[in-house]
C-alpha cells in the first residue's frame, strides 16, 4: 500500500510502499476514503511530541470501509463505513478505564502516533475503538468530526454552562465547536491571529458575536475560554478575559511554555484546566449530536502525496476549516 511515513523530527514525510496490514483478533482493516489533517500531526513531524513510534504513518481522523476482519471482529460488516479517532487502544482494566476516563489510561495507544494512521491507502484498527459514523456526511466532510469535532466537544463540556464563550485560534476544531455552542444558545467570541481578517470573517459567518485579534481585550467579560492555538502566552490573556468563576480550557496536546502570570488573574475561583485526548463515550455522544444541529464542516480535499504541503499550510495558518487527504 502507499503511505506517507514519518521519518524523523523536522524531516519531510516520506512516500513509501508498505506491506498491506493484516488483522489480528478483534481488529479490522479499512480502505481509507478520507483522513483529515490535524495540528497534532504537525506537532508530530515538528518533534514536539515525545517518543513517536519510528516510521509511524500519521493521521487520526480517518474515514474508511471495512475490507478485512480478524477473529471475533463482528461489530462492523464488510464494506461498512466507520471512523477511527485518536484513541486507538486502552487497557480497560486500570483505575482510569474503570472510572470512565480511558483517555488517561497509562497503556493507551494513539492513532498516527504509536499506531499507524490514515495517511495511507489502508489502516489497521481495533474494532472496539472504531466509531459508527452518521449518515448525511460525505467521507471528506465526516473526517474532521473525528478529532477537531471530538476534542472541541470535550473542551466545550469542560467549559461548563458558559453563556459567553471565547475561542482562541479559529481553525478546524473551532469552526465545529462554534456551531455546537451557537446551537446551545451561547455567545461566541473568536480570537484570531492579529491581522488574520479572513479567519475573523469566517468566525462571523459561523455566528460569532465578535471576532478580533488575540492580543485584543475581550469586548465583555467571558464565562469561559477555550484555547485551540498552541500558544502559551494566550493563557494569561484568556485568564484576564474570563470573569470571576470562569474557566480556561487548554484543548491542545502541545503548547509553548506558559509565561509567569500574577496570581490575581487566577484568583476569584477562576479555573485553568487541560483536555487530554477523548473517550469512546465522547465520540458516540458527539457523533449523535452533530447531524441534529446539523454541524457542517468546511473542507478542502487534497491527494495523499500532498500531506507535506497540507501540513505546511497549517503551520502558516492558511487553512479555513479543515484539509482532508483522500487516498
Amino acid at each position: 500500500m502507499r503511505a506517507m511515513q514519518f521519518v524523523r523530527p523536522g524531516a519531510p514525510l516520506r512516500c513509501a510502499a508498505l506491506p498491506d496490514p493484516q488483522p489480528g483478533p478483534g481488529q479490522v482493516v479499512l480502505r481509507v476514503a478520507a483522513c483529515a489533517v490535524c495540528r497534532t500531526d504537525l506537532h508530530l513531524v515538528d518533534g514536539e511530541l515525545a517518543n513517536p513510534r519510528p516510521g509511524v504513518v500519521p493521521g487520526h481522523e480517518i474515514v474508511g470501509r471495512v475490507v478485512a476482519r480478524g477473529a471475533g471482529a463482528t461489530r462492523f460488516a464488510m464494506g461498512q463505513r466507520v471512523g477511527v479517532p485518536w484513541l486507538g487502544f486502552a487497557c480497560g482494566t486500570c483505575r482510569f478505564c474503570r472510572d470512565g476516563r480511558e483517555n488517561l489510561c497509562p497503556e493507551a495507544r494513539f492513532t498516527g502516533y504509536q499506531r499507524d494512521g490514515g495517511y495511507a491507502e489502508l489502516c489497521l484498527a481495533e474494532e472496539a475503538f472504531c466509531l459508527a459514523l452518521p449518515e448525511g456526511y460525505g467521507d471528506a466532510e465526516a473526517a474532521p468530526l473525528l478529532c477537531a469535532g471530538l476534542i472541541g466537544y470535550r473542551a466545550l463540556r469542560m467549559a461548563g454552562n458558559a453563556a459567553r464563550l471565547g475561542i482562541y485560534g479559529f481553525g478546524a476544531a473551532a469552526h465545529i465547536v462554534a456551531q455546537v455552542a451557537r446551537h446551545e444558545g451561547r455567545e461566541v467570541f473568536a480570537f484570531v491571529r492579529p491581522g488574520d481578517a479572513a479567519s475573523a470573517q469566517f468566525a462571523r459567518q459561523l455566528g460569532a458575536a465578535w471576532a478580533g485579534p488575540s492580543d485584543a481585550p475581550a469586548p465583555q467579560p467571558l464565562d469561559a475560554a477555550i484555547l485551540f492555538a498552541p500558544v502559551g502566552a494566550l493563557v494569561p490573556a484568556a485568564l484576564r478575559a474570563v470573569d470571576r468563576g470562569g474557566t480556561v480550557v487548554c484543548a491542545g496536546i502541545h503548547m509553548s511554555d506558559i509565561p509567569a502570570f500574577p496570581y490575581g488573574i487566577l484568583w476569584q475561583e477562576r479555573c485553568l484546566r487541560s483536555v487530554a485526548n477523548l473517550t469512546r463515550r465522547d465520540g458516540e455522544a458527539f457523533l449523535a449530536l452533530a447531524p441534529r444541529i446539523p454541524v457542517r464542516t468546511a473542507v478542502e480535499t487534497l491527494p495523499l502525496e500532498a500531506a507535506g504541503a497540507a501540513l505546511e499550510r497549517l503551520r502558516r495558518g492558511e487553512v479555513e476549516g479543515a484539509l482532508v487527504l483522500t487516498p
